[in-house]
């Protein structure tokens, strides 16, 4: 077994720089989410996995559904790896989102350059996760190259709907019966194997009053003022979420963040309107009908202490948080074991207080784990920030360890 393992490694030192060529081309095309135009990438993705004999699955979102959902293009890939017999071994399916924010500004590097400098490549998604394509892609070239396993299967999901939820990527694949795996990796980071996350709630509320021009106030009613004590209403609640605690190592407290908020119409005119949006995240213990019908409370009740304001809230998005599945300690122990050996150090098994997809895959019963080439925090990999980065020595190593979990587990 142990020569299977150097022989793994080997040939991913082998094609490394190959490696690093297959995830510069994948950076290069942009996939800013909004505005969502997706699908691109996914034909970029489908002709560079062609090369080495790999045939993608174009699974695109009907436009209805997409536009609808605030974006302009999906098409999800799935690349099916099977082994032996049919219906022999695990399926175990390795799932990357290519969909990223938009870059924003302070950049030093080229966002889509996807430049290397002193063994660190910079540009948008190249930790969050288009670093876990290529992971993923060549822990498999190396698996079938070297181990040649016998049975089992191996599932590359590449989708395209992780920051608005992911009800659209793997969601919309499990929905429509187009996988069904026994296992699940995630793309994340190299340091930590995550095994649970935080829910998310998402809501735009909208204030309303009555718009007047600014030279006689009292025949209006201010919404900003409004907006003001229902925000002030819902930044109290942090006081309060900072009391309650989580049982997962990794996640602490719930968190409130209003991250947009636009209103009126000119200088001179006491605006009529003001709409924001918030985000709740919720820790796994908590109960998410219970975490709506609070913060919809809080702002009813706010709304009611200003005459002439009102307000409507509409839900956005609601991600239930991950928590760990029977079925899922092979993973988790193979995962540690590898990364441990090719990092020198123990890598925990930890939460996390980011969603992501991997909850629409643990929904039906499906145990999975996140894990891939990343640095020890979101904070150093500059993820949704400007300079986004990956060491490209973790992009080496999570390669490696991958290689050598899937190996284990389709023994």
């Amino acid at each position: 077994m142990t020569a299977d393992y150097t022989a793994l490694d080997h040939w991913i030192d082998q094609h490394f720089d190959e490696e690093v060529r297959f995830l510069q081309a994948l950076v290069r095309v942009p996939t800013d989410t909004p505005p969502g135009n997706n699908a691109p990438h996914a034909q970029r993705t489908t002709e560079l996995l062609k090369d080495f004999g790999f045939e993608a699955e174009q699974h695109p979102v009907p436009a209805a559904d997409v536009q609808a959902y605030g974006m302009e293009s999906i098409t999800n890939l799935i690349v099916r790896r099977p082994y032996g017999m049919p219906g022999s071994g695990r399926t175990i399916a390795l799932n990357a989102h290519g969909d990223v924010v938009p870059p924003g500004e302070g950049w030093t590097h080229d966002p889509y350059g996807a430049e290397v400098v002193d063994g660190t490549m910079y540009g948008r998604a190249t930790a969050v996760s288009k670093c876990d394509f290529a992971s993923f892609t060549y822990a498999v070239r190396a698996l079938e190259a070297v181990a040649r396993p016998t049975q089992g299967t191996v599932e590359l999901h590449f989708t395209y709907d992780e920051e608005f939820g992911g009800e659209l990527g793997p969601g919309w694949l499990l929905k429509n019966g187009l996988t069904q795996p026994d296992l699940l990796i995630a793309a994340g980071f190299s340091y930590e194997v995550v095994t649970a996350h935080n829910g998310c709630l998402q809501m735009e509320v909208t204030v309303h009053g009555k718009m007047a021009h600014a030279a006689v106030p009292h025949t209006g009613v201010d919404a900003l003022q409004g907006a003001v004590h229902i925000l002030n209403a819902l930044y109290a609640l942090n006081e309060q979420y900072q009391q309650v605690t989580s049982n997962v190592a990794g996640i602490t407290h719930p968190y409130l963040n209003v991250g947009r908020i636009e209103g009126g119409t000119n200088t001179n005119v006491v605006p009529g309107k003001v709409v924001f949006k918030l985000d709740r995240r919720m820790i796994p213990e908590e109960n998410p009908a219970e975490v709506e019908a609070s913060i919809r409370h809080t702002i009813a009740q706010a709304a009611g202490e200003r005459p002439g304001i009102t307000a409507d809230i509409k839900r956005l998005l609601l991600a239930r948080a991950m928590t760990p599945l029977p079925g899922n300690q092979p993973l988790v122990d193979a995962i540690q074991k590898h990364a441990q050996a090719l990092l020198g150090e123990p890598v925990p098994a930890v939460g996390t207080p980011l969603y992501t997809d991997v909850r629409l895959y643990g929904e039906r019963g499906i145990p999975g784990v996140i894990y891939g080439a990343g640095p020890r925090t979101v904070l150093e990999s500059h993820a949704k920030r400007a300079d986004e980065r990956l060491q490209l020595e973790d992009l080496r190593c999570a390669t490696k360890v991958i290689a050598r979990t899937l190996h284990d587990l389709l023994a």
